[in-house]
């Protein structure tokens, strides 16, 4: 593997990105994020194991039931969770729109929101914020679309890293969020890996939940669970073909984008002065 200094969301090849103001963040700061792939793409997703879920988690159940998605659009400030049908219409909307900007159908889009809980989301404000975001878009907008998921993080979280395949090269690219309430299993975080390696949906999620177990859900800040918890891998097919005995190679590049940004997330634990990192050595099975 070759890491890619500065790489975030957008070093695979085909994915462009942004970060906006929108205003739903009272301190001014970027509140909404779009990571695009310019041609059609699978995808998988994990999600919070909370009984509480975040409207935007549904939603997004419902769009990748065929496995396929080009979009995520996502904002923080506002987690629209514990917010009925209209919280679950506001989720729709984004998705909508940002489809209709993008020229895409609107199951081809997922959205994922962080923030403050049982408050209804100021839609009015995303939806003036999508047209401007999508035409903001760029092959280096990988930064801010990673600045603008922030809520209590203190930096943004990105990396990338390119594997050899048999046929070529595939870059596997990051960005997460999240600062507290990280545990037992992912909670209040959200994460969009990218990929231009070209995988079949079902493949696609095995390799991504076989990644989370042994990364996202290997950290603890504070014992909290979350509603909003969301990871999600897009790969657009737009580098090498897989090879026969190529999916081991890419899971350790997608396995490494996952562990770099939980490392990130719990270095920069809401009052975290330390990383512990636990090496457990002799035990027969992941279980034990």
């Amino acid at each position: 593997m070759r890491i890619i200094e500065g790489g975030g969301v957008t070093a695979p090849s085909g994915y462009r990105a942004a970060g906006i103001q929108t205003g739903v963040k009272e301190s001014g700061a970027k509140d909404l994020a779009l990571v695009y792939s310019t041609r059609p793409a699978n995808a998988a997703a994990v999600y919070t194991t909370n009984k509480v879920q975040g409207a935007p988690i549904a939603i997004d159940r419902e769009h990748l039931a065929d496995g396929k998605a080009r979009a995520v659009i996502l904002n923080s400030g506002n987690a629209n969770v514990c917010n009925g049908d209209v919280g679950l219409e506001h989720a729709r909307r984004m998705c909508a729109l940002t489809a209709s900007e993008l020229g895409l159908q609107t199951e081809e889009v997922l959205v994922c929101s962080t923030g403050l809980i049982g408050v209804p989301l100021p839609i009015a404000k995303i939806e003036a914020g999508i047209p401007q975001i999508v035409a903001a878009l760029s092959e280096d907008g990988g930064a801010t679309a990673a600045e603008a998921i922030m809520t209590t993080d203190t930096v943004p979280k990105s990396c990338a890293v390119e594997v050899e395949l048999e046929a070529g090269r595939a870059v596997v690219g990051a960005m997460a969020k999240g600062a507290a309430m990280i545990a037992p299993n992912m909670a209040t975080m959200l994460a969009v890996v990218t990929t231009d390696a070209a995988v079949p949906s079902g493949p696609l999620q095995e390799l991504l939940s076989q990644a989370i177990q042994r990364t996202f859900n290997c950290i603890t800040v504070d014992g909290a669970m979350s509603t909003s918890d969301t990871v999600i891998l897009i790969a657009n097919g737009d580098g090498a073909e897989l090879g026969d005995r190529d999916c081991a190679r890419l899971y350790e590049g997608i396995e490494y984008a996952c562990r770099q940004m939980a490392q990130a997330i719990a270095r920069d634990a809401e009052g975290a002065s330390k990383l512990l990192t636990i090496a457990v050595r002799g035990a027969a099975t992941a279980a034990e």
